[in-house]
C-alpha cells in the first residue's frame, strides 16, 4: 500500500491547483507585488517624469511579463515537486519585482543618467534616462542567468544560519520596521488589520464561514480608510482604462548598448545583479528550511530569465525569488497563489487600472499582510537553526538593520532638502555633522554598500568560531577582504542625492577583515578551550 502511495503521486497527495490557503496567500503576494507597482509608478511618472504613455505603454507590460513568466514557472515547479514527493503541502516559491533593485536603478542609474543627458543638451533626457534602465535590467538578468550555474556550490558551503539570518535582517529592517512606522502613523486602520493577522495566523483560527483572514484584513482596512480619510488618495483618474499589449523594444535596447550609458553604470549593475543572486539564493534556502526542496539551478535561471524578458519588453526593474516563502507556506498557500498573482499583475499592468486600484484601495489596508510576513522570516532564521547558533544569526541580522537605517537617515537628508540640486548636495560635511551629534554615519553608509555579504560572511564566521573550526572562519574574513578590495563591499561615493557603491578598493575595511582573520588563524596557538568546555557541533 505503501508502495503504491508513492506511485500515485498527486492523486494520493490530493494535489490541486487551487486551495483555501492559495487565496490568503494571494492577497499577501499580490499586495507585495501591488506596492512595488505603486512604488514604480510614483517614482517613474514623478521623480523621473516619464509620460502616460512611456510608464503605462512600456514599462508596465514589460513587469507583466517578466511576473507572468516566473509565476507560472514557480507554479509548475511546485505540482512537479508534489508528483515526485507525494505531498500536497508544497508551496511555489514567491516571485515579484526587487524593492532594492527599484530604488539602485532609479537613483544609481536613471536619475543620474537624466541628469548627464540634460546637462548634455540631449532632445529628450527622460528617454534616456528609460533607456539607462533597460541596459541595467538586461545586465542584471544575465548576471542571475550566470550564477543559476554555481550558486549550488555557494549554498552548500554557507551554514544556514549564514543565508537565513541575512534574511531576517532584510525583512526586519526594509520590511517589518517600515510597516510597523506605517501601522503606527495609521493607528484605526493598521492595528485592526494587524490584529486580523494575529488572530488568524498566530492564533491559528478561522474566521465563521472560512473567510480567508488575507481576505478579512484587506476588506477591513480598505473600509477603515474610506471611513477614516486615508482613501481615497488623491484625485479620481480622469482617464479610462485601455489595452496596452507588450511590444519588444529592441530599437531602444540597441541604442542602449550603443550609447554612452551602456557601461557608465557597471559599478552598480555587476553588485545589485550579484546581490539578487545572492538574495534569490537565500531564499531558496528558507524555502527548504520550510520542507520544499526545489532545484537551485533552474529557479536561479528562471529568475534571470525574467528580468531579461522585463528588459526586452520595456521594463527596467528586475525580478526576484521573493522573500517570504514560510510565511506564504504557514497560511496554506500551495501553487495557485501564484497562478493567481500572475493573473492579477497581469491585468493590472495590461489594462492600465493602477491608477484606480492606488486611489481606492490604500497601501495600508494590506500593510499588515507584508509585516506578518517580516516576522515570520526573522522568527525562521532562529527557530531553523541550531540554538547554538543564535548568536550567529543576531550578528547576520545587524548589518542589514543597519543599511535600512542608513537609508532611513538619507531619506530624511532629502526630506529635509538636501540633494535637490547642486548647491544642496550631499557631500563629506555630513559626516562631520553627524559625528558632532555622537552618531557615525560614515560607518552606516559604509556598511550599507554591500550589506547582503556582509552579513552572510560574518554569520557564517561567527558558526565557525562557535564549533571552534577557527581555519574556516579566518576563509570567510579573507573572502571579506577581498570582496572589500573590489569595491563591493563597504567602498561608497557621493552623489548629489544619495551614497552609492564604488568599485574602488576600500583598503581599511580589508585591512580589518585581513587582521581579523590572521588573529583567527592564530587562535589555536594563542588560546586554549575554557575547562570542561566543548566545542558545539
Amino acid at each position: 500500500m505503501a508502495q503504491a502511495n508513492a506511485n500515485t503521486g498527486t492523486r494520493d497527495a490530493g494535489f490541486s491547483w487551487l486551495v483555501r490557503g492559495d487565496i490568503d496567500g494571494f492577497f499577501g503576494l499580490a499586495v507585495d507585488n501591488l506596492v512595488q507597482l505603486l512604488l514604480i509608478a510614483a517614482l517613474c511618472g514623478g521623480l523621473l517624469g516619464f509620460p502616460p504613455e512611456l510608464l503605462f505603454g512600456r514599462v508596465l507590460p514589460g513587469v507583466a511579463i517578466s511576473l507572468v513568466v516566473g509565476n507560472l514557472f514557480y507554479a509548475w515547479q511546485a505540482r512537479r515537486l508534489s508528483e515526485r514527493t507525494g505531498r500536497a503541502d508544497h508551496c511555489a516559491l514567491p516571485y515579484g519585482i526587487n524593492t532594492v533593485s527599484v530604488f539602485a536603478h532609479v537613483f544609481l542609474v536613471m536619475l543620474p543618467a537624466k541628469f548627464a543627458a540634460a546637462a548634455a543638451g540631449a532632445e529628450d533626457p527622460v528617454r534616456v534616462a528609460w533607456q539607462a534602465g533597460l541596459v541595467a535590467c538586461v545586465g542584471s538578468g544575465v548576471i542571475e542567468t550566470a550564477g543559476s550555474l554555481i550558486a549550488e556550490r555557494i549554498r552548500k558551503a554557507t551554514p544556514r544560519a549564514a543565508l537565513l539570518s541575512t534574511l531576517a535582517g532584510v525583512a526586519l529592517g526594509f520590511i517589518s520596521l517600515g510597516f510597523l512606522f506605517r501601522t503606527f502613523a495609521r493607528p484605526v486602520v493598521g492595528m485592526a488589520t494587524l490584529g486580523v493577522l494575529l488572530l488568524t495566523y498566530f492564533g491559528r483560527v478561522r474566521f465563521r464561514g472560512n473567510i480567508p483572514g488575507g481576505l478579512v484584513a484587506v476588506a477591513l482596512g480598505t473600509l477603515l480608510a474610506w471611513i477614516t480619510g486615508i482613501a481615497p488618495v488623491g484625485a479620481a483618474p480622469v482617464t479610462g482604462a485601455s489595452l496596452y499589449l507588450p511590444i519588444p523594444v529592441l530599437g531602444d535596447l540597441l541604442a542602449a548598448f550603443t550609447g554612452p550609458h551602456a557601461l557608465a553604470y557597471i559599478s552598480v549593475i555587476i553588485p545589485m545583479g550579484v546581490f539578487n543572486v545572492v538574495g534569490s539564493l537565500q531564499n531558496i534556502e528558507a524555502a527548504e528550511a520550510a520542507g520544499d526542496r526545489y532545484d537551485t539551478r533552474s529557479a536561479l535561471a528562471v529568475n534571470g530569465v525574467g528580468t531579461i524578458a522585463a528588459a526586452l519588453f520595456g521594463s527596467c526593474f528586475p525580478t526576484t525569488i521573493y522573500i517570504g516563502h514560510p510565511g506564504w507556506k504557514a497560511m496554506g498557500a500551495r501553487a495557485g497563489y501564484s497562478v493567481l498573482n500572475a493573473i492579477f499583475i497581469a491585468a493590472i499592468c495590461l489594462t492600465g487600472t493602477l491608477a484606480y486600484i492606488a486611489w481606492a484601495i490604500p497601501i495600508d489596508a494590506g500593510m499588515a499582510i507584508v509585516l506578518w510576513i517580516g516576522i515570520v522570516i526573522t522568527a525562521q532564521a532562529f527557530d531553523s537553526t541550531p540554538r547554538h547558533h543564535a548568536a550567529a544569526v543576531v550578528v547576520g541580522l545587524l548589518p542589514g538593520v543597519g543599511a535600512w537605517g542608513a537609508i532611513m537617515a538619507k531619506n530624511g537628508l532629502r526630506a529635509a532638502g538636501l540633494g535637490a540640486d547642486p548647491q544642496h548636495a550631499f557631500s563629506p560635511a555630513l559626516v562631520e555633522a553627524f559625528e558632532a551629534a555622537d552618531v557615525w554615519i560614515h560607518g552606516a553608509f559604509a556598511l550599507e554598500q554591500g550589506f547582503i555579504f556582509t552579513a552572510m560572511i560574518l554569520a557564517a564566521a561567527t558558526v565557525a568560531i562557535i564549533e571552534r573550526r577557527f581555519t574556516a572562519a579566518a576563509v570567510w574574513c579573507f573572502i571579506a577582504a577581498a570582496l572589500s578590495l573590489t569595491g563591493l563591499m563597504h567602498s561608497y561615493a557621493w552623489t548629489i542625492a544619495d551614497t552609492v557603491l564604488s568599485l574602488t578598493p576600500a583598503y581599511r575595511w580589508a585591512l580589518g577583515y585581513a587582521i581579523m582573520g590572521g588573529l583567527l588563524l592564530a587562535a589555536p596557538f594563542i588560546t586554549r578551550p575554557l575547562r570542561g568546555d566543548e566545542p558545539a557541533h
